[in-house]
């Protein structure tokens, strides 16, 4: 993929997510890395449904911003992904409105905040870890995000939202649906018994 496609994917993901309701007014990020090594993101204060291809921000591995607008403050979490798991291709950062819900709860298993009931979830990204919570661009976040990107692919933060990542942008972005999608039935379900997935069944789902 060229860089001129990279920039309309990630214009025309941005816009989907907007539209769609999984974004509202500034909030959320994207990022991917681009054949050069660079990293391509959203700029800070952007609206994801009103992304313009060549004012996106390009920065380096290390942080240095080398054109388009200024990046996100929340860069830096994005970064200690890449850098921290050679898979990791994007970065999808959202507000989106179950997962950020489930984020604010008491009690959340840390290991894994998702007991799995469908088989989706545990198919695309396994286990989804909760971050503690940090104000928006504390460098914490990245330093606790860059100890769980080997073993993780999502992630819940609390009282904040979802990061998911992927071997493309539109595999985190899928991926994050998938995510919100559960995330939704877990409220949609209430305190209704669930049946759970099985250890057996999982670990069915994973090999």
């Amino acid at each position: 993929m060229t860089e001129q496609q990279a920039r309309q994917e990630m214009v025309q993901l941005g816009a989907s997510f907007f539209q769609r309701g999984y974004a509202t007014g500034s909030a959320g990020n994207l990022s991917m890395l681009l054949e050069d090594g660079n990293l391509l993101a959203t700029p800070t204060g952007s609206c994801l449904g009103e992304l313009q291809a060549d004012r996106l921000s390009k920065v380096t591995l290390q942080g240095d911003w080398i054109e388009g607008d200024k990046p996100s403050k929340e860069i830096a979490f994005h970064r200690a992904l890449y850098l921290n798991n050679p898979a990791c291709k994007a970065v999808v950062h959202l507000h989106s409105h179950y997962l950020t819900a489930l984020s604010c709860l008491q009690g959340l298993d840390t290991q894994n905040c998702i007991r799995p009931f469908t088989p989706y979830v545990v198919m695309r990204v396994g286990d989804v870890p909760v971050v503690p919570y940090y104000r928006p661009g504390d460098l914490r976040l990245a330093e606790d995000l860059a100890v769980l990107a080997p073993r993780y692919r999502a992630f819940l933060l609390a009282n904040h939202g979802s990061v998911v990542m992927g071997k493309s942008l539109r595999e985190a972005a899928d991926n994050t649906e998938e995510l919100e999608e559960t995330a939704r039935l877990i409220f949609t379900l209430g305190d209704r018994a669930i049946r759970y997935l099985s250890a057996d069944e999982v670990a069915e789902l994973r090999s």
